[in-house]
C-alpha cells in the first residue's frame, strides 16, 4: 500500500500498523498520534511552550482496547462500533408527522376536525337554536408543479432534503393547532453527534432558533429576510412527569482552552479517545484525567454514560475556581407601601398573609436564608428583630433626602431563627397601618434604604407599591395626558420619566440585587418607569390595576401569584453568555438583564420562565457541516450551590434558500418580532413598531415568492409561504392588535406599558397564547372534553379566532394566558344558566369579574375542569382572572373580549381577510 506521507504537513510521519490494518499518524516534535490524516496541525495539536511537552518526550496517554477506540471515531469502511448507520442514523429518518411533511397536520393529536355535534345529545334543551353546522376544517395539498424537482436535488451534506411545500394563505385559513405543532426537525449529517441519545439536542422549550437549518453565508440570509436569533428560557419550570435537567456533580469541567465552549454531544475525540475536538473552533483539547473515573463508586466510570455526552441541557456543579465569593444566601427584603391607599385597598393585608403563609415555601433548605421587612409612606418604617426574642420594634426614619439604615444589625435577619418574630410582625403590620391618612409614596428612598441592607450580600428586593412614587429620589409626576393617546407623542409616556430608575437599577444589577414590582394603583401608576427597575436586574413586574382585596377574585389572584413568586427556587448572582461555531456572531441582545460586555449578560437573580431573546449574525462563510450554538448561564442555586447550566443545540447548514424556508420556526420567530416591535416602539414611536412588524412581513412574503415560485407564476391570485409558516401572518396580526403594539387612543399607558413588559419577558410557550389567543365552544364541545384523559383534562377543539364563530344561544371560552373570558349568548337556555352559573335564566346573570360556582351535574364539573386546566396549563406564576362576559352586557367589557378575536375587524384595524388582501396587494405589486 502506498504510504501517504508526502501528502502530510511538515513534521508528521505516517506508519502502517498491521494490527489495526491502517495508519498511523505521529508528530515528530511532540511525539502526538492520532489515526486520522493530518489536514491542519496547528488545530490538532496545542500549541506554544506553555502546554506543548518538550521535544522527544511523548505525552502521557490513557490507551484503550481497539473496539473502545472505534466507538471515538468509527473505522473507515466498517459499521459504526455503537449500531448500524452510526449515530446519525436516527438523524437520516424521515420525520413521522413532520411539519413539512405532512401538510395535513398528521401527529400531535391533530384530526382534521369535522363539523361539531351539539353539545350534551342527553340534553338537547341547551339548543334553542336550529344546529348550526359548522364548516369542515380542510386541508389541501399544495401542488408543487416545477418545484418538486428543482428542490429534490437540493441536500445538506448528503442528508436527504428538507421538503418545502408551498401554501396559499388566501385559501388556507388559520387553525390554531398548527401552533402545537413541534417546530421543524433538526436534520444534522450523519455522525454530528458523539451520542444517539435523542436528547443530545436541547429541547426547544429552554432553546429554539428561528431558522433550524442555518445560511452559510450572510447573503443567503439577506436573500430570505429571516432573520435569525435564539429564543431562550434557561429556566423553565418542569411539568408533571417532565425529566429533571441532569446534573454532573463531580466538578470535572471538561472546556475548550481556546475558546471555553464546554464539552458536548457536538465534540470529537481523537488521539485514542486521550483528547477531544472543540466542536466551535476546532481546537484539540486534553481529556480531563478524572473524567473517566466514577468518584462516587471510586471505580472506573463509563465515558459514554457521561450527562454532559448525553443531553443538550446540563448543569454542572461548579469548582471553586467558578466562584468570586462563597455562594451568598438567598436574601429576600420587602418593600411594603403602607400609605393610605395601600391599606384601604386591602393590598397591606393581602400581602403580609400570603407572606406568612408561604414562610414555609421560601427556599432555605440549608437554613441561610435571610428576610427583611421595610415599610414606607412618605416615612421609612423599619423592624429591628433581636435574636432570640420573639418581639419586634419599629425604626422610624423620616429624612427620605438623605437615606440611612437606623441600626446596623437586627434588620435582615435569618428565616428560620427569626420565624416567631416574622410570624407574629406580619400578623400585625396591618393592624399598626390601619388608620394610616398619610397620602403619598416614598418609594425611592425605601428601594435606596432596601440596597444598603443588601447590597453586601445581593438577593432580591420584592416592592409592593399602590401609589405613584411623590416623595424623595424618584418621585414622578402623573403624566398620563388623554390628548396624545393614539399620537405620535404617545409612545413619550412608555418610556422612562426619571433617570433614577435606570441608574439605580444598573447599580443594583453590580451588587448582584434584583427588584420584582407588584403594582396596585388605582389610578396613574407610570408602569413605564417602574418597570425599568425589573427589566435591567433581571426581575419581572406584576401588575393589579384597580385592585380590591374586597373582590375575593383580586385578592385570590394576587395570593396566588405572590405566592408562587415567593416559592419560586432562584438562580442567584448569574451571568449568561452565548458561544457559537466560528463566522457566527450574537449581535443583539432583548430581555430582562443588563450587558455588561459585549456579550456578557448579568442577571443578579433569575426567575423562572423568563425568556430572552438574541439575533446572530453571519460574519464569515460557514464552511462546517452543522454549528453549534451553545448557552452556559453561571449561577448560584438559591440552596448555596454554585453551578452551571449549559444548553446546546446543533443546526445544520445549507446552502439552498428552499431550505430556510423549509426550516423557519414561526413560533421562535414571533417571539423574537415581539421583543423588536416593542424596543422599536421605545426608541422610534407606536406607529414605526407596527409598521416595522408589517414591512418585515411583506419583505418575507416578497423573497419567497421571488425565490421559491417559478417566476411568480399566477401569483396575482395567491400568496404563497411555506407550509411551516402558515401561522405567521395571523400572528402578526395578533401582535399588531396586542394591546402593547396596538393603534389606539383608548389604551391606558399603564396597561400598555404592562403588555409591553410581558411581551419582552414571556416565553415562547405563554406568549403565542397572549397575541393568539385560545378559543373555545363550551356548550356543545365534545363528550370527552372536560373529562380525565390520560394525559389530564380533555380540552376542546381550539376554534379559529373569529367572532362568526359565536352562537347566540352559546357558552363560549377565551383565553390569553392572562384573562379568561366566558362568553355566553343572549339566547342561552336557562338549563344551561342553571347548570353553570346556578341561577334561573339569563337576565339575572351579572356580567364582570367571576367566581365559577362547581354545581353537582356533569357540565358544571366538566366547565370547572377546563378552567382549572386552561390555568394551570401555562409556565409561570400567573393566574388568570374569569370574567363573565354578556353578549348584551357592558360595551367595554364585550368589546374588550371581542378584541382578543383578533380574525375580526377592529376599530380601524383590518379583519384577517383584510389584513391578507393588503398583503397580497404589497406583494404583488412590488418591483421584485
Amino acid at each position: 500500500m502506498a504510504s501517504p506521507a508526502q501528502q502530510l504537513p511538515a513534521g508528521w510521519t505516517a506508519e502502517w500498523d498491521a494490527s489495526n490494518q491502517r495508519y498511523l499518524f505521529i508528530e515528530a516534535s511532540t511525539g502526538h498520534t492520532q489515526w486520522e490524516p493530518p489536514v491542519d496541525p496547528t488545530l490538532m495539536v496545542d500549541q506554544g511552550p506553555a502546554v506543548a511537552p518538550a521535544a522527544g518526550h511523548g505525552s502521557k496517554r490513557r490507551q484503550y482496547a481497539a473496539g473502545q477506540t472505534q466507538a471515538y471515531f468509527g473505522t473507515p469502511g466498517a459499521p459504526d462500533a455503537l449500531g448500524d448507520g452510526g449515530y446519525g442514523a436516527a438523524a437520516q429518518q424521515a420525520p413521522v408527522g413532520g411539519q413539512f411533511f405532512t401538510p395535513g397536520l398528521a401527529g400531535a393529536g391533530a384530526q382534521p376536525q369535522g363539523p361539531q355535534q351539539p353539545y350534551y345529545d342527553s340534553r338537547p334543551e341547551y339548543i334553542n337554536a336550529p344546529d348550526q353546522q359548522q364548516p369542515q376544517q380542510t386541508f389541501v395539498q399544495p401542488g408543487m408543479g416545477a418545484l418538486a424537482d428543482q428542490f429534490s436535488q437540493m441536500g445538506m451534506g448528503g442528508q436527504k432534503p428538507f421538503q418545502l411545500y408551498t401554501t396559499n394563505l388566501l385559501t388556507s385559513p388559520p387553525d390554531p393547532r398548527e401552533l402545537l405543532l413541534p417546530p421543524p426537525e433538526i436534520r444534522l449529517p450523519p455522525n454530528a453527534s458523539i451520542s444517539p441519545s435523542p436528547a443530545a439536542n436541547a429541547d426547544p422549550s429552554y432553546q429554539r432558533s428561528t431558522l433550524n437549518a442555518i445560511p452559510t453565508t450572510s447573503s443567503i440570509l439577506g436573500k430570505s429576510k429571516i432573520p435569525l436569533a435564539l429564543v431562550i428560557t434557561p429556566y423553565r419550570t418542569l411539568n408533571e412527569g417532565e425529566e429533571p435537567v441532569p446534573v454532573v456533580t463531580d466538578t470535572v469541567i471538561a472546556r475548550c482552552r481556546r475558546c471555553r465552549t464546554y464539552i458536548n454531544p457536538y465534540v470529537q475525540f481523537i488521539d485514542g479517545g486521550n483528547r477531544w475536538r472543540c466542536c466551535m473552533c476546532n481546537m484539540s483539547n486534553e481529556v480531563p484525567q478524572m473524567f473517566d473515573w466514577d468518584q462516587a463508586r471510586n471505580q472506573p466510570g463509563d465515558r459514554w454514560a457521561r450527562a454532559e455526552l448525553n443531553h443538550g441541557v446540563v448543569e454542572f456543579v461548579a469548582p471553586t475556581e467558578y466562584m468570586v465569593r462563597p455562594p451568598q444566601p438567598a436574601v429576600y427584603i420587602f418593600l411594603i407601601d403602607v400609605s393610605h391607599a395601600s391599606v384601604q385597598s386591602g393590598m397591606v393585608a393581602t400581602a403580609t398573609r400570603t407572606i406568612l403563609e408561604n414562610l414555609d415555601r421560601i427556599p432555605d433548605e440549608n437554613g441561610r436564608t435571610k428576610v427583611a421587612i421595610i415599610c414606607y409612606d412618605v416615612s421609612l418604617y423599619f423592624f429591628s428583630i433581636p435574636p432570640g426574642s420573639v418581639e419586634s420594634s419599629m425604626l422610624v426614619v423620616s429624612d427620605t433626602d438623605d437615606v440611612f439604615l437606623p441600626k446596623p444589625t437586627d434588620l435582615l435577619v435569618n428565616l428560620a431563627e427569626a420565624r416567631a418574630s416574622l410570624e407574629a410582625l406580619l400578623g400585625r403590620i396591618n393592624d399598626m397601618f390601619q388608620d394610616n391618612s398619610i397620602i403619598g409614596s416614598a418609594m425611592g428612598p425605601a428601594l435606596q434604604a432596601g440596597f444598603k441592607l443588601m447590597a453586601p450580600i445581593g438577593g432580591k428586593i420584592m416592592v409592593l407599591s399602590a401609589s405613584l412614587p411623590s416623595v424623595g429620589p424618584g418621585a414622578l409626576k402623573n403624566r398620563e395626558d388623554p390628548k396624545i393617546l393614539g399620537t405620535a407623542k404617545e409612545s413619550g409616556l412608555l418610556q422612562s420619566a426619571s433617570t433614577f430608575y435606570k441608574m439605580f437599577a444598573i447599580e443594583c444589577s453590580r451588587a448582584q440585587v434584583s427588584i420584582d414590582m407588584f403594582l396596585f394603583s388605582t389610578s396613574y401608576q407610570d408602569v413605564a418607569s417602574l418597570a425599568c427597575l425589573p427589566h435591567y436586574t433581571s426581575g419581572q413586574t406584576y401588575y393589579y390595576p384597580a385592585f380590591n382585596a374586597g373582590r375575593s377574585e383580586d385578592a385570590l389572584k394576587f395570593a396566588h401569584e405572590f405566592g408562587g413568586v415567593l416559592a419560586m427556587p432562584i438562580m442567584l448572582e448569574a451571568v449568561m453568555r452565548v458561544r457559537a461555531s466560528r463566522g457566527i456572531r450574537m449581535a443583539s441582545f432583548h430581555g430582562n438583564f443588563f450587558v455588561r460586555s459585549t456579550d456578557l449578560l448579568a442577571m443578579p437573580a433569575v426567575p423562572q420562565d423568563q425568556s430572552y431573546a438574541i439575533e446572530i449574525q453571519i460574519e464569515e462563510t460557514v464552511t462546517s457541516p452543522f454549528v453549534v450554538l451553545q448557552t452556559a448561564v453561571l449561577h448560584t442555586t438559591c440552596y448555596g450551590e454554585r453551578r452551571i447550566r449549559v444548553i446546546t443545540t446543533a443546526l445544520p447548514t445549507t446552502t439552498s434558500l428552499s431550505e430556510v424556508f423549509a426550516s423557519v420556526d414561526q413560533v421562535a420567530l414571533a417571539t423574537l418580532f415581539a421583543n423588536k416591535a416593542v424596543e422599536r416602539s421605545l426608541t422610534h414611536k407606536l406607529e414605526d413598531a407596527r409598521d416595522y412588524l408589517y414591512q418585515r412581513l411583506v419583505e418575507i412574503l416578497i423573497a419567497y415568492k421571488s425565490s421559491m415560485t417559478a417566476g411568480g407564476a399566477g401569483a396575482s391570485a395567491q400568496l404563497a409561504v411555506s407550509e411551516n409558516m402558515k401561522m405567521l401572518p395571523v400572528l402578526i396580526l395578533g401582535l399588531l392588535k396586542n394591546v402593547g403594539i396596538r393603534q389606539s387612543a383608548q389604551i391606558p399607558p399603564d396597561i400598555r406599558a404592562y403588555s409591553q413588559a410581558l411581551l419582552t419577558s414571556l416565553p415562547s410557550q405563554i406568549l403565542i397564547p397572549y397575541i393568539y389567543p385560545t378559543f373555545y365552544s363550551l356548550h356543545n364541545m365534545p363528550p370527552e372534553a372536560g373529562t380525565v384523559g390520560p394525559e389530564g383534562v380533555i380540552l376542546p377543539p381550539a376554534l379559529p379566532l373569529t367572532s362568526e364563530r359565536l352562537e347566540r344561544h352559546g357558552l363560549f371560552l377565551i383565553e390569553d394566558g392572562q384573562t379568561i373570558f366566558l362568553w355566553i349568548g343572549r339566547d342561552a337556555v336557562p338549563q344551561l344558566v342553571m347548570d353553570v352559573f346556578d341561577l334561573p335564566n339569563y337576565e339575572v346573570l351579572r356580567g364582570g369579574k367571576y367566581t365559577l360556582p362547581i354545581l353537582e351535574n356533569p357540565f358544571s364539573q366538566r366547565v370547572n375542569a377546563i378552567i382549572q386546566k386552561t390555568r394551570e396549563m401555562r409556565r409561570g406564576v400567573y393566574y388568570p382572572h374569569l370574567y363573565v362576559v354578556k353578549e348584551d352586557g357592558e360595551p367595554p367589557l364585550r368589546l374588550w373580549a371581542l378584541s382578543a378575536l383578533i380574525q375580526d375587524r377592529l376599530d380601524v384595524l383590518p379583519s384577517y381577510q383584510q389584513f391578507l388582501g393588503s398583503l397580497k396587494d404589497k406583494v404583488n405589486g412590488s418591483s421584485y
